[in-house]
């Protein structure tokens, strides 16, 4: 095992890569890849349409992996929120010893839930103030995520070539760092920044096991750099998606003066995004991306993923960083 940070000793996983939670593809046949090539697997709790659906989940993750994996519980401002604490249950009752979580204060309120059943939470966060704020309050992993990442990157807009070391230089507890990390040198580059692992979304949806759409997965690696587009910045709700004619009318829509949330509702919509993903048809709705789609250059295995973003780290470290020392 080349490397063996905090993290990987506190989540009991082989390699210090976590899969981030995502909406409408964190069931249990990526979960369960990840955890068996010794990352760490996340189910996405509110991907599921109810806790008793969750529970189902957990079990069939359980039944393809021996090794650990964790839920997300994302808590966001909505009309109809969902009962999280329902949500929390399920994982408290399916056994599973370590919670994702992000989103608003009310996060605490699940950490109180599950901690006392030793339970390790790992919180995601776009700002030092608010890792500093978490740790604080119990958690015990801090996510913190640049302004590269895919999903709702906050409002500072900080990069993760200084928001990673910004962090380490405050918080206390282990942290991945997460946002543009796809390969080995994004993960020699996080721990060189005082990471102890790193966390990866778009990078997991474009593997064999990601459950969507073969077309999606096409247009990560289709994508460079440069194909996303940050959505709801009007609204102080950023989101970065990957780049398509939707995401596009999207924002033509948002920079009327006089364009309100309702006008693009209908293009946004969660039940259309579901869609997508799994009909592959990129004309239907928005789908989440972050800028390492610039670095997406194939569809592996899980499996075949890990294993070379650790061989290559290794040789960075040993053999190109090694000869640089004089």
């Amino acid at each position: 095992m080349p490397f063996k940070t905090r993290v990987t000793e506190m989540l009991g996983i082989e390699h210090p890569i976590v899969q981030g939670g995502m909406q409408g593809v964190g069931y249990a046949e990526l979960a369960s890849a990840v955890s068996n090539a010794g990352g760490l697997g996340t189910l996405t709790a509110l991907t599921q349409p109810s806790p008793e659906a969750l529970r189902e989940e957990i079990e069939r993750c359980r039944s393809m992996t021996d090794k650990p994996f964790a839920v997300n519980i994302t808590v966001l401002p909505t009309i109809l929120p969902p009962d999280y604490k329902a949500y929390a249950q399920a994982v408290i009752d399916g056994g599973v010893k370590i919670v994702e979580t992000a989103g608003t204060q009310q996060v605490r309120e699940i950490w109180e839930m599950v901690k006392p059943h030793g339970v390790t939470v790992l919180h995601k966060c776009t700002a030092v103030r608010h890792a500093l704020s978490a740790e604080k309050h119990g958690c015990d992993i801090i996510s913190i995520d640049g302004f590269e990442c895919a999903g709702h990157p906050g409002e500072d807009d900080i990069p993760g070539l200084i928001l990673i070391p910004s962090a380490a230089d405050k918080v206390k507890i282990p942290m991945l760092a997460s946002g543009g990390i796809g390969d080995g040198r994004g993960l020699v580059a996080a721990l060189a920044l005082g990471a102890e692992g790193i966390n990866m979304g778009t990078r997991f949806c474009a593997t064999k096991e990601a459950p969507i759409h073969d077309n999606v997965k096409a247009k990560y690696v289709e994508n460079d750099e440069r194909g996303t587009n940050l959505i709801f910045r009007k609204f102080k709700n950023t989101a970065r998606v990957g780049k398509n004619e939707v995401s596009d009318e999207v924002v033509t829509i948002s920079e009327r003066p006089d364009a309100t949330f309702d006008d693009i509702r209908h293009l946004v919509a969660g039940a259309v995004g579901r869609e997508l993903l799994q009909s592959g048809d990129l004309t239907k709705g928005i789908f989440w991306a972050g800028m390492v789609q610039g670095l997406i250059h194939d569809v592996p295995t899980c499996k075949e993923l890990i294993e070379r973003i650790v061989g290559d780290a290794e040789a960075i470290v040993k053999e190109r960083l090694g000869a640089m020392l004089a």
